[in-house]
């Protein structure tokens, strides 16, 4: 069902997520932050997902980088989706490494080179997980001598690598306030049948011009409304409410949550009254 609600599994409300199993359409977890945490961490996410389904999103899969594709990783990650079920496996747009671990999420630059160099590896990756590769745009703070907008970039990666989308609407808003562009054209040019999910999220704004996508705030209005449009132009997809510093109480994050649901099933009403 496309109108669902996840939210972010963090430590910080784990031992509190299992002991009162609140209503959520869906947890969403990083693969590779369980692989080293052994059994009792897996029967954990055992209990977990008897309350609801786990997704998956990745943080070091790096599938923009020069490095060699690290095959035994990829592998790690289908023998995780597959030990728990999980169907979707997301990562980033992006890239983390270059001759070792960067530790952050750089952007691929915006060339044809550079799409073909990602849907080669995103063929791998798919080959190896027996599922699609899920991509999400990024935030990005330097703009390169790029050949391609970032729009244009996207379009061509889901299109040559046959992969899905991550729509996080709030890295769309803050990327149109710093490299000036309209986030609603934006949106309404991505391909609808590529979206499978979606991220929202809050941010901080440093400047007038600089917004920095930092997961650590409440979701601000501007970005509600354009969560609205991305429904409105793709139909409601199931959306996850990310929040990784200054991370409150799991009540307060639940009625946040709560926002989504009331925005899905707004655009959904609308939706059968214009077929009525």
């Amino acid at each position: 069902m496309r109108r669902t609600v996840g939210l972010g599994l963090r430590r910080e409300f784990l031992a509190e997520v299992l002991q009162q199993a609140p209503k959520v359409g869906f947890w969403e977890l990083a693969p590779e932050n369980w692989f080293p945490r052994g059994q009792a961490a897996y029967r954990q996410l055992d209990t977990l997902r008897e309350q609801a389904p786990l997704t998956s999103h990745g943080l070091s899969l790096s599938i923009g980088s020069p490095d060699p594709l690290d095959i035994e990783f990829v592998q790690s990650v289908k023998r995780f989706l597959d030990r728990f079920n999980i169907d979707i496996y997301s990562e980033h747009l992006s890239y983390c490494s270059a001759q070792g671990q960067l530790y952050d999420l750089l952007p691929i630059p915006f060339t044809e080179e550079a799409v073909e160099h990602v849907v080669s590896r995103i063929k791998q990756v798919q080959d190896i997980l027996e599922r699609p590769l899920v991509l999400e745009n990024v935030s990005y703070y330097a703009s390169f001598a790029n050949d391609l907008t970032e729009l244009a970039f996207i379009q061509a990666v889901l299109a040559k690598a046959d992969c899905s989308m991550l729509l996080d609407v709030n890295n769309v808003f803050v990327n149109s306030v710093n490299h000036g562009y309209d986030p609603y054209a934006f949106i309404q040019s991505l391909p609808s049948e590529r979206i499978v999910y979606g991220h929202i999220a809050g941010h901080d704004e440093e400047y007038d011009d600089l917004f920095v996508d930092t997961h650590g705030a409440d979701v601000k209005p501007e970005v509600w409304k354009l969560l609205d449009f991305a429904y409105q132009c793709h139909g409601v997809f199931p959306t996850v409410l990310e929040r990784d510093f200054n991370i409150p109480p799991l009540p307060q994050l639940l009625n946040e949550a709560t926002k989504i649901a009331t925005t899905q099933q707004s655009v959904t009403q609308q939706e059968d009254a214009d077929v009525i």
